[in-house]
């Protein structure tokens, strides 16, 4: 990092802009500029940020720091400025459809076509094949990649492969993973803890009676007076019914299910399942599967369930709504909010890397014959027939998390007291809308100045029109016309891209690294009929050698922070210059280090911590 100064003798008066440009040299010689301090003549300084490439011989001009809106610009020369910058960038981050009825991504085929502020700093780092074969050899699975195809002998086999990190939650996962408690225990506190809800009725396709979970119920209450009483939830993996299982290998042939659990509340508040049911229709061959069948006919109806839920977790609560959703508010901030923009200011933190991680997932893991088809089951075309089924179900209320955990019966504490995604995610999005209020309150006096900006309303309309493809169902809104509408969609914006990627992202090594319990793949079909499943059966079902090692490298990569992570609240670029704006981040931060200090008092001395909505291991954007 070098710092210049620069002396000028004459005055310049008022300084309104400021313009870089770079001569080009013999090699690329890119320069990364942070800002300019301009000191005038009476001792005043003026913060230029600019935090931006500069290439070839190309020239930037910069504003000063303070924020404005498009109604603050009063001359000519910087209402031209404001949308000059606009027009480029419209230029530069273009929208283009990947597949149809996805959300529209970046118009790039890989991540060197992307605008050079928004590529990584160093491409290799996320190399998704280098860090997976990375991972592999880092884990020592080296010796078991050729063996596509070839079973594990048993249970115990997989630890050949399963790297013991002691008192972690992997390695309880590994000790527990067959006990009904820690199967329901995932739904509330695993890494996809968005499924579960409460259930108001037994569904018809699920034709399960009193008689038949008589021995788990402890209240001495029939299932429908459960039910009336609030104890019964369900898990309903109905959105795979119908998807292709992946054939890209002919050696192997791979299956889905689309299961449906039934679960339950028992005298402990503990959440246990008490049926299953692996297909949707209801019929001789698609038998309940209870706690009191056989022990090995329950274990595989329960394996079934979390190789079901590891797709939809994949597929739909990480890559859908965390990953293609923040592409989607990227591009439009670009497009959209001018630099000098306040809401630009605030936003572009949790941007960051977002774009360019996914147009390398399209490149590397999603694409046709990616990393992605090696070993799951939903590769090979059904990972994006889930994307385009689930797109219904994503709508802005499903993105407000209060909203979200209410509409799914899951929102009192008193019901369900381990829940501690719900309790920490309600905290950490209460501190998000405390800090965008005050933002928001700083710059927009009125509700009618937010109606009045003209950027601000272009962001939300790009945002339904092309993220949401505008689906008038999808309840995202075309404009904004309060202050305190205008906080909860910029709360959505920051939660989504910082706490929701990082709830269902880095708990993956910690669920899913022991096999049986999130197999990616599974090799036989599902039973039809119970009394003879055998631990051989159940073993061959699992995924082979091979796929075992490749899943291994892929949630152990994925787990991972970057090497210079920035976490929630943290803001080292200043992009904002001014005071009230920066007490307002110390307030932020300072509500942020309160949420760490009671997570981490609640985790003393617990076997099962919960940490993955503290704060400080929340990154500010989704970048892995």
């Amino acid at each position: 990092v070098d710092s210049y100064d620069v002396t000028v003798e004459e005055d310049l008066g008022e300084i309104q802009l400021i313009k870089i440009e770079k001569r080009k040299y013999w090699y690329q010689d890119d320069w990364y500029l942070k800002y300019v301090t301009v000191k005038t003549p009476v001792g005043d300084y003026l913060e230029f940020p600019c935090y931006r490439w500069i290439t070839d011989e190309k020239e930037i001009v910069l504003r000063d720091g303070r924020a404005k809106l498009p109604r603050d610009d009063k001359t000519q020369i910087l209402k031209q400025h404001r949308r000059k910058e606009l027009e480029t960038r419209q230029k530069t981050y273009r929208w283009k459809e990947w597949h149809p009825g996805f959300p529209l991504s970046i118009d790039a085929h890989s991540h060197s076509d992307l605008p050079r502020d928004i590529q990584f700093d160093n491409e290799k780092g996320v190399d998704f094949i280098l860090n997976y074969s990375k991972a592999m050899e880092n884990l020592y699975v080296n010796r078991f990649m050729h063996m596509f195809q070839s079973s594990w002998s048993d249970f115990a086999d997989f630890e050949r492969i399963f790297v013991r990190i002691s008192n972690t939650i992997s390695e309880y996962v590994m000790q527990h993973w067959k006990e009904d408690f820690m199967f329901g225990y995932q739904f509330l506190n695993g890494c996809n803890p968005v499924l579960i809800q409460r259930c108001t009725e037994i569904p018809k396709k699920l034709p399960v009676t009193t008689d038949m979970v008589e021995c788990s119920l402890e209240r001495n209450l029939t299932l429908e007076e459960e039910v009336k009483q609030g104890n019964i939830f369900i898990v309903d993996y109905e959105l795979l019914d119908g998807v292709d299982a992946n054939k890209t290998d002919p050696c192997t042939i791979q299956y889905l299910a689309a299961p449906i659990c039934l679960l339950y509340k028992n005298l402990e508040n503990k959440i246990v399942p008490i049926a299953i049911q692996l297909g949707q229709k209801p019929g001789p061959d698609n038998p309940i599967f209870l706690p009191s069948d056989a022990t090995y006919d329950w274990l595989l109806a329960k394996i079934w369930v979390r190789s079901s839920d590891f797709h939809i977790h994949q597929t739909v609560t990480h890559l859908l709504r965390t990953h293609l959703v923040s592409e989607v508010f990227s591009i439009a901030m670009f497009r959209q909010l001018p630099a000098v923009h306040p809401l630009f200011k605030l936003l572009v933190p949790h941007m960051r890397f977002t774009i360019a991680i996914n147009t390398k997932a399209r490149e590397q893991l999603i694409c046709e014959c990616g990393l992605f088809d090696k070993a799951n089951a939903t590769g090979g075309g059904g990972h994006v027939q889930m994307v385009q089924k689930a797109m219904k179900d994503l709508t802005y209320s499903s993105l407000c998390f209060p909203e979200e955990i209410k509409a799914k019966g899951m929102d009192s504490k008193e019901d369900i007291p381990y829940y501690y995604y719900r309790d920490d995610g309600i905290k950490v999005w209460e501190a998000i809308k405390s800090f965008a209020e005050d933002v928001i309150h700083i710059y927009y006096e009125s509700d009618e100045v937010v109606c009045e900006d003209v950027e601000l309303q272009a962001f939300i309309k790009d945002i339904y029109v092309y993220g949401m493809r505008g689906v008038k169902a999808s309840g995202f809104p075309k404009m904004i016309r309060t202050r305190e509408k205008l906080a909860e969609y910029l709360t959505v914006v920051i939660f989504t891209t910082s706490a929701q990627h990082a709830a269902v992202n880095f708990g993956q090594y910690d669920w899913c690294s022991w096999i049986p319990n999130a197999p990616p793949t599974m090799r036989r079909p599902p039973p039809t009929e119970k009394g003879t499943t055998t631990i051989e059966q159940i073993v061959e079902s699992l995924p082979d050698r091979g796929r075992s090692c490749w899943h291994l490298g892929a949630v152990w990569a994925l787990s991972q922070f970057q090497d210079n992570e920035l976490f929630l609240g943290m803001y080292p670029d200043e992009h904002f210059v001014e005071k009230p704006v920066k007490e307002a981040m110390a307030k932020f931060r300072k509500n942020l280090d309160e949420i760490v200090n009671a997570i981490t008092e609640r985790n003393k001395n617990k076997k099962l911590p919960y940490y993955y909505l503290s704060p400080d291991r929340i990154p500010n954007s989704v970048a892995v």
